[in-house]
């Protein structure tokens, strides 16, 4: 019976392998040959290729739902046991598909009984070898072809087709290549400056520290939540193409558990981790470094944590190329007797890049689809090509087959200790002032992460986190710093930019972001990286060497950056589990979020660049081939600079991980068990504002010189002046940090008398609308809907912001649980004796008993609300200037109003964070509050002398941290 053929759009072999690489349009111009011909009928050539089926039904509005709406809908699903047959292919259509190609087309199925191929009806994936060109021919009705002046075999020209009694969504083939790069910037070059091409990496190899793992979570500023910790966190997966457990000499891997076990002794630590490898049997006994640095981090960090290591297909002689592809299908397939991995880091990635529109970018894309409904974080290195990504295209690059929304992104740092920062001649000009005491550099150190006055460092503690880009320009050599002397085409410098493949995902424009490229094309795009942590430049990760022999080996790259954040994810997830909530998952949107609504989440990483854009050719520069070889570049000087806030190179930046933690576990709360909590604001940036719900609110401003405020309020507003901020101006960054116990109390006082601008407050009703202006100019809300229903909007123009927000918080305890501890966290910056209470109101503007704030018999009614701290008392005394304390608020339940008052202990006044008690008494202002948002407030005490620093009692609510073990606390 003859065959009819449908073909198959966007199917070509460039389309496979070559989409922005190169601008070739034949696959012997783009891979460098002349000569091809069929490959002979007898000869044997193995393709193994993945034939992808539509899903059952389209998972679109879980995707696009928040995480705790993802999460319920998942609950749901796994609870009826219809998960993969909702999402999955249809049984009837897969079954189909078998039959045919096994019976029709006598093609051999690839599956468990035969092979390490994921072939399954849930998996929506049907794995078909392909051993001659007749049986290619066969099933894509074109000619399988090899070079005969070139090594390129199995490739083919035009687009493919297949039988019309298939229907297939995606095509994959179980390989790894790309072409060579064209000049895609014809005409552009650049000059580069002689030396190390960023900062923060030029300190000597020899006195480079090598770090253990988790001593970064301790030591470094990063702050691990779990750190030493004797806690069964969660199982962490890696991916480990073709590798395994195996070791030289012992390819099944068998004494891999001993030679962990005795890595972490060397690394100071003990647990019971175990190592599971899915596709062992097709696993090779080769040496592979990649493996060791995975394992040496993951194990360090969790060492209770067990790992499963995914080879794969695995390789063998019948087409098993280990592609990363069949690695991540294995993450969420991974077969009988393999335990669940609840967050798996690839540090490996495919080489193609895969047109947008093609089959090959779908089956891609629907691998990360099938890691969120399983539930899984998937972590990815992004890689350590600088802005080219070692693709000589003279454009900006990232590895496009694994840069889906769904993936967390990770590029890589420099952390410099103190002693480092002293030998590295590119941070001169921040050493000096900051030890000088210069509050300008120390301020940009302190966003960056650093805890103590650089005057008070040891020379082993850290001081600076910077890009990790090692690239040194040596005459006309481009090369790299030792050890690695990477130059262009070879590891040496953090990936980082947009992918034009895909828009910008929602995360991102909630977050206000569009990422546009650097270079000529300026194509808009997903904003990559997402996270950074440290990689390698003035500090290394201790790691075993290759064959887990040797254990203080100095390892180096994303491929360190990304295990390190999925130890992170495991141990969040193991603290959520302690909470009642489900693995974090698919959590992109709570990440941006926590960088929103609690800035101090993350450490900003501002210095550095990741540029090393190029093409071929030219005689002025060259550099070092992966070969080996030297070859000539034309460097065109397109890539990212690092910066405050979201950055290219960066992203959100690295984590301050405890911080982080209690950010996401009281997100996650919120949107479990509080949806109907009114947010501060409802509307769009497109439909405008109204106010969420009856309620007190304070307009707050932050701008760099007087400027003119104006609010809507329905049909009416008002108006008001604000001076300037003062220069170090307290953040909500600043405070959330202050409100760590080992943060410097003399770094607090530092920054003492800054303040923002004015401050008012009104009440103002359900539905009023609401809009404000500074400087006549409209101010738009960018990021309300991440941090509105955490109790603030900033309205945002050029002229500067204006934060509005409640002074009233509401209780969204662990669980919505009642009778609950809250922990409260106060750090003082006044020099005033100032003691707070905590008591509990009937709404948002603060009524209690139907009494207004100000009104006679307030305050006996708010005291006859107070909540008991621990041991019986109702009012916190401050922990004097600079200091921290932290102390458990009883009996909080779920949906409380929480309001507070301080009392200035020497003149024995009480002041409310209400404007009717704000405002002017007796001709004597007498107090303000400032929202930093997360249940956070600075109280200014201003005694009548204005002083307007909103840090004279800074303080935290936390609901969710006290409950479990209270690893949070």
């Amino acid at each position: 019976m003859a065959i009819s053929y449908v073909e198959i759009a966007n199917s070509s072999y460039l389309d496979f392998s070559g989409y922005r690489i190169t601008s070739e349009t034949t696959v012997p111009a783009a891979y460098g040959f002349t000569g091809e011909q069929r490959i002979p009928a007898g000869e044997t050539f193995y393709t193994n290729v993945a034939l992808v089926l539509p899903r059952a039904n389209d998972p679109a509005d879980l995707l696009a739902g928040n995480w705790a709406s993802r999460q319920e809908a998942l609950k749901q699903l796994n609870e009826a046991s219809a998960l993969w047959t909702t999402y999955g292919a249809e049984q009837a259509q897969f079954d189909h598909t078998v039959q045919y190609l096994r019976d029709t087309l006598g093609l051999t199925i690839l599956d468990a009984a035969n092979s390490n191929y994921v072939t399954s009806a849930e998996s929506r994936t049907v794995w078909v070898q392909v051993s001659t060109s007749a049986e290619f021919e066969k099933l894509f009705g074109t000619a399988q072809m090899e070079a005969t002046d070139g090594d390129l075999s199995g490739y083919w020209n035009g687009n493919l087709s297949l039988p019309q009694e298939l229907n297939v969504a995606g095509l994959w083939f179980d390989t790894s290549i790309s072409p060579s790069g064209s000049n895609m910037a014809p005409g552009v070059s650049v000059t580069l400056p002689q030396g190390l091409q960023s900062q923060g990496n030029g300190a000597p190899y020899a006195q480079t520290p090598t770090i253990a793992a988790q001593k970064l979570g301790s030591d470094y500023g990063y702050a691990y939540p779990l750190d030493g910790a004797a806690v069964q966190t969660k199982t962490i997966g890696l991916i480990e193409p073709g590798i395994g457990s195996a070791l030289a000499g012992d390819p099944s891997g068998s004494d891999f558990q001993a030679r962990l076990t005795k890595f972490l002794a060397a690394t100071g630590q003990t647990g019971d981790g175990q190592v599971y490898v899915q596709g062992a049997s097709g696993q090779q006994p080769t040496v592979y470094g990649e493996r060791a640095l995975d394992v040496s981090v993951a194990a360090a960090v969790n060492p209770n944590s067990d790992l499963v290591l995914f080879v794969g297909s695995g390789v063998n002689t019948d087409g098993a190329q280990a592609s990363t592809y069949t690695a991540i299908q294995s993450t969420v397939f991974p077969g009988t007797g393999i335990p669940k991995v609840s967050a798996w880091s690839d540090s490996f990635g495919d080489a193609q890049s895969m047109s947008p529109d093609s089959p090959f970018y779908r089956a891609y894309w629907e691998l990360y689809v099938d890691t969120v409904l399983n539930n899984q974080t998937a972590v990815t290195a992004l890689g350590d090509g600088g802005s080219s990504e070692e693709i000589g295209n003279g454009l900006t690059n990232l590895q496009y087959n694994c840069t889906q929304p769904f993936s967390l992104l990770v590029s890589g740092t420099s952390m410099s200790t103190l002693g480092m920062a002293q030998l590295d001649p590119t941070l001169n000009y921040v050493v000096t002032p900051a030890l000088a005491g210069d509050k300008a550099t120390i301020w940009q150190l302190v966003v960056g992460g650093l805890t103590t006055m650089p005057s008070g460092l040891a020379g082993t503690q850290f001081f600076v986190e910077t890009v990790w880009n090692d690239y040194v320009v040596d005459g006309n050599t481009i090369t790299g710093t030792e050890p690695l002397y990477g130059g262009y085409m070879q590891n040496g410098t953090s990936n980082g930019g947009v992918d034009p493949t895909q828009p910008v995902p929602n995360y991102q424009t909630a977050y206000g972001l569009v990422p546009v490229t650097s270079d000529p094309l300026a194509q808009i795009g997903r904003g990559a990286p997402d996270v950074s942590i440290l990689a390698g430049g003035n500090a290394a990760y201790q790691f075993a060497n290759t064959n887990f022999t040797e254990y203080y080996g100095a390892g180096y790259g994303t491929s360190a950056a990304a295990p390190m954040w999925a130890s992170l994810i495991v141990q969040i997830d193991t603290i959520f589990a302690d909470q009642g909530l489900p693995d974090l998952g698919y959590a992109h949107d709570l990440l941006y979020m926590a960088s929103a609504i609690a800035p101090a989440s993350f450490n900003d990483v501002t210095i550095g660049n990741n540029i090393s854009s190029f093409a071929f050719g030219g005689s002025t520069y060259q550099t070092k081939s992966y070969g080996g070889d030297m070859v000539n570049v034309i460097p065109t000087g397109f890539g990212y600079y690092a910066g405050p806030g979201y950055d290219l190179v960066t992203g959100l930046g690295s984590p301050n991980a405890t911080v982080l933690a209690r950010t996401l576990s009281a997100a996650a709360h919120s949107q479990m068990y509080f949806a109907d909590q009114p947010d501060v604001v409802d509307g769009s940036l497109v439909d405008g504002w109204t106010s969420g719900t009856a309620q007190s609110l304070l307009f707050q401003t932050m701008a760099g010189s007087s400027v003119d405020i104006g609010v809507t309020l329905g049909s009416g507003g008002f108006d008001y002046a604000s001076g300037a901020s003062d220069t170090y101006a307290w953040t909500s960054r600043l405070a959330l940090q202050s409100l760590n116990p080992d943060f410097d109390p003399n770094l607090v006082t530092l920054f003492d008398k800054q303040a923002q601008g004015a401050e008012m407050q009104r009440y103002v009703a359900a539905g009023q609308s609401l809009g404000v202006s500074i400087d006549g100019t409209d101010a738009q809300a960018i990021q309300a809907g991440l941090t509105s229903s955490f109790g603030f909007a900033d309205f945002v123009a050029s002229e500067g912001v204006v934060r509005v927000a409640r002074p009233v918080a509401v209780a969204e305890t662990a669980g919505g649980a009642s009778d609950q501890q809250a922990v409260v966290r106060v750090r003082q910056n006044g020099e005033d004796s100032l003691s707070l209470t905590f008591y509990k109101t009937d709404d948002l503007a603060g009524t209690i008993n139907g009494l207004q704030p100000g009104e006679a018999g307030y305050a006996a009614a708010a005291q006859g609300r107070a909540y008991q701290l621990a041991g019986g008392a109702t009012a916190l005394s401050g922990p004097g200037y600079g200091n921290y304390a932290q102390v458990m608020l009883q009996g909080v339940d779920a949906g409380d109003f929480v309001a507070m008052s301080l009392t200035n202990q020497s003149s024995g006044n009480t002041y409310w964070a209400f404007s009717q008690a704000n405002e002017s008494v007796g001709g004597q202002s007498v107090g303000h509050l400032w929202n930093y948002g997360l249940n956070t407030w600075g109280w200014e005490d201003t005694r009548g002398g204005g002083d307007h620093d909103f840090n004279d009692l800074v303080v935290q609510l936390d609901f969710t941290s006290a409950a479990g073990h209270g690893w949070l606390v």
